[in-house]
């Protein structure tokens, strides 16, 4: 089995390594580069095709947010940020951008390998109370986009269904049982409703479904 290939973009020396230091002692895991900052990341991640680039979103220069959107338009790589704060409004235009998800810069060790595996498999990395603390911060400070709850006329009953329990935090096995149906189900559902938006992945469905109104802070 092929070793997912991770690229590390951070400014801080110890961080960079210490990172590094933790994913090559997995066998499935190789850093294959390291990048100081945005710019030198988005031509390493162009250069070396990883699978992951696991991003700081705040470096010098071309900070983590334009380097992700680089990223996601210039190569397949997922990229997960990093950040030191549970609410930044860096992390929330990364989603946007196109970040899979994104970490707390004191994540465990095996959080940390769990994520990049995850993110490398097409998932999410969500946490749900901090994602909706960030998403909820950030709408209620104006950045709600009401037009685009016209695009959810594109939508079937039970794709919006889904988008409203993602948006929740919910994972497939548990929007499966809500609406009575296979966890294959979901999954058809969730493609469907990311090629009709045109959204990347399940994290940006997220922003989406917070930014159309479908979802509001405090919705249970």
């Amino acid at each position: 089995m092929r070793a997912l290939r991770v690229l590390v973009a951070d400014d801080q020396d110890l961080f960079r390594g210490g990172f590094a230091m933790i994913l090559n002692a997995h066998d499935d895991i190789t850093v294959v580069g390291e990048a100081a900052d945005g710019a030198e990341a988005i031509a390493k991640a162009v250069e070396l095709r990883p699978d992951v680039v696991l991003m700081d979103i705040r470096m010098p220069g071309v900070d983590g947010v334009e380097a992700t959107a680089e990223v996601c338009r210039r190569t397949t790589a997922k990229v997960l940020v990093l950040t030191m704060y549970d609410v930044d409004e860096y992390v929330y235009d990364a989603l946007r951008a196109g970040a899979g998800g994104f970490l707390l810069k004191d994540v465990r060790r095996d959080e940390l390998v769990r994520a990049v595996r995850l993110v490398a498999a097409g998932e999410s990395l969500l946490a749900p109370s901090v994602t909706r603390r960030l998403i909820a911060d950030v709408v209620g400070r104006g950045r709600a986009r009401p037009g685009l709850r016209r695009r959810l006329d594109e939508l079937t009953g039970r794709e919006i269904d889904t988008l409203r329990l993602l948006a929740q935090g919910r994972s497939n096995a548990e929007i499966a049982a809500e609406l009575l149906v296979s966890e294959h189900t979901v999954k058809t559902h969730v493609s469907n409703l990311l090629t009709k938006l045109d959204l990347r992945d399940r994290a940006q469905a997220v922003v989406f479904a917070y930014e159309s109104g479908l979802v509001v802070p405090g919705d249970d």
